[in-house]
């Protein structure tokens, strides 16, 4: 009897984490994220990266690609390094984007695909754009960048039913988010020579924001 292992599958897992994760809609961003994701990519650079779990859900179908991961919060590296500890194709680093990203970073060379989930919101707007240089920069040619974001609604009154979709309405507002319209980041990937951009995928306050550099 031949035995049939689910998880290998990335969508078997989206499934899952539909059900157990509290952010509405998150999983069909990730779904969308994984889609412009060829399997056959050899580095992966994951910005802001949590717990890990964008990277994880990426190397569901692409066991073998070479991570680097980082994050700055002493929690988050933590939980990253015990879901990766037995991975020896990714590397978690310590870095806090609102400084220059290390050149150490490309020392292996540069990118097939870099990064992020619900990370670059916490940085003040001009540090948004140069990070956003920089990701270009260790883009191979061909390269695609993907930002699932938190961005900002084009009135208050969006704003305020996006926080009571999500069940927040009661709480004060995070005084660590700035959030940036969709259409000044795109314009933004635009101006630094990234090309096919746009939104591809968008419920309310979150977004998938994706550029590729020119081949």
């Amino acid at each position: 009897m031949n035995y049939i292992n689910l998880w290998t599958s990335a969508d078997h897992a989206l499934n899952y984490l539909a059900f157990a994760d509290s952010i509405p809609h998150r999983t069909e961003g990730e779904a969308v994220l994984l889609e412009l994701v060829p399997k056959n990519v050899k580095r992966i650079l994951d910005l802001g990266t949590g717990d890990g779990r964008l990277l994880s859900l990426l190397k569901i179908e692409r066991p073998k690609v070479e991570s680097i991961a980082v994050d700055f919060s002493p929690t988050m590296l933590e939980a990253a390094r015990k879901r990766f500890a037995e991975d020896t194709t990714t590397e978690v680093v310590a870095h806090n984007l609102d400084d220059p990203l290390p050149t150490s970073l490309s020392k292996n060379g540069r990118f097939d695909v870099v990064v992020s989930s619900f990370a670059i919101h916490h940085l003040i707007h001009t540090r948004k754009k140069t990070l956003y240089t920089e990701i270009f920069d260790l883009l191979e040619p061909g390269g695609v960048f993907c930002n699932l974001e938190h961005v900002a609604s084009p009135t208050p009154t969006v704003h305020a039913y996006f926080r009571k979709a999500i069940g927040i309405e009661n709480q004060p507002e995070d005084p660590s988010n700035k959030l940036l319209d969709v259409e000044t980041q795109l314009n933004w990937l635009r101006e630094l020579g990234y090309i096919d951009v746009d939104c591809y995928w968008k419920w309310l306050e979150l977004g998938l924001l994706v550029g590729f550099k020119p081949n």
